[in-house]
């Protein structure tokens, strides 16, 4: 098994930054909103080297979808930037009917996603978001898994032409994936081959899945693990080559297993070919506060729940 190595733990925010920064000096028709949160999505120096296509909004995040869906008339690309709580459930209507209906080409950038946000509570933790986002018509889901490819999708969406949900966290997580690794938007990428269990992660559940897949081998079990980083559209064909193999599934995600990344898979598995599925995700609750660290042991979403429901799944095969 390819061993990944973490190079640096960072923020996945901080790679959108960093993005942004690449993108101020790329390409002129990229323009920035935020929501009155410039330091908690780094959007400090693309403010800072182009304040002319920097525009804060405020705490008026229905305000922000409006005026990125105009921008995009003159052919800017906006990218709209605040928590995913905010991002999502707060301005729906506006995306649905601005942005998606209108199939307009703004990139929905969304940090302190998840659990992940800790200590700020229930009421930020938003773990619906990729299910409210996937539903809409001709949407773009991306959930990315660490600085590199966080990075690496926030500039892969300026040359993506349509309306695109970006997620990413606050926390600082391993940076495993490499710099130079292509960012191909509906393509999933093979981490590790196997032949027991097939592992299907997004998120900062990329890294979790990698070191239970070490610790599966430990126990003679080959797990095979998948990083999906865009949830639509999916890439059902690297999906069902691997199950075709291993006979079973584990998906893991930070997000309710209602809507999430796991029930999509299961739907391409059930009209393809049926296969046991175990799901790591939280089981149709609200978070609370609390580190990051105990809230994601608290709601099994780590390592040692990705064996158990390997293990688990395996022996329904």
């Amino acid at each position: 098994m390819k061993k990944y190595e973490n190079t640096g733990s960072k923020d996945t925010r901080s790679g959108f930054g960093a993005g942004m920064t690449e993108l101020g000096q790329k390409n002129e028709n990229v323009v920035a909103l935020c929501a009155d949160l410039i330091g908690s999505l780094k959007f400090d120096d693309f403010k800072k080297n182009h304040p002319e296509r920097f525009f804060q909004i405020g705490i008026a995040e229905a305000n922000m979808i409006g005026i990125a869906a105009g921008l995009t008339i003159g052919g800017k690309i906006p990218f709209t930037g605040t928590f995913a709580n905010f991002s999502t459930g707060r301005v729906y209507d506006q995306i649905r009917q601005s942005v998606a209906y209108s199939d307009k080409n703004v990139k929905i950038c969304a940090s302190h996603a998840g659990l992940t946000l800790g200590e700020d509570g229930a009421t930020h933790q938003i773990l619906e978001d990729i299910g409210l986002m996937k539903m809409l018509p001709g949407m773009t889901v991306i959930n990315t898994c660490d600085y590199n490819q966080t990075k690496a999708a926030t500039l892969a969406l300026a040359d993506h032409h349509g309306p695109a949900y970006l997620r990413f966290g606050r926390p600082v997580v391993p940076n495993f994936t490499p710099a130079d690794e292509p960012f191909v938007i509906g393509k999933a990428i093979l981490l590790s081959e196997g032949t027991d269990v097939t592992i299907i992660a997004t998120g900062h559940l990329v890294w979790e899945a990698l070191i239970a897949a070490e610790e599966l081998e430990k126990q003679g079990v080959s797990a095979e693990v998948i990083n999906i980083h865009t949830i639509k559209p999916l890439d059902e064909e690297a999906i069902l080559k691997s199950v075709a193999k291993t006979g079973c599934v584990v998906t893991a995600e930070e997000h309710n297993f209602l809507g999430g990344l796991g029930e999509s898979v299961a739907r391409t598995l059930s009209l393809n070919n049926p296969t046991p599925q175990e799901f790591v995700a939280t089981n149709d609750t609200f978070g609370e506060s609390g580190t990051p660290e105990q809230l994601m042991e608290k709601y099994g979403l780590n390592s040692a729940a990705i064996i158990e429901k390997s293990l688990k799944v395996i022996a329904r095969k």
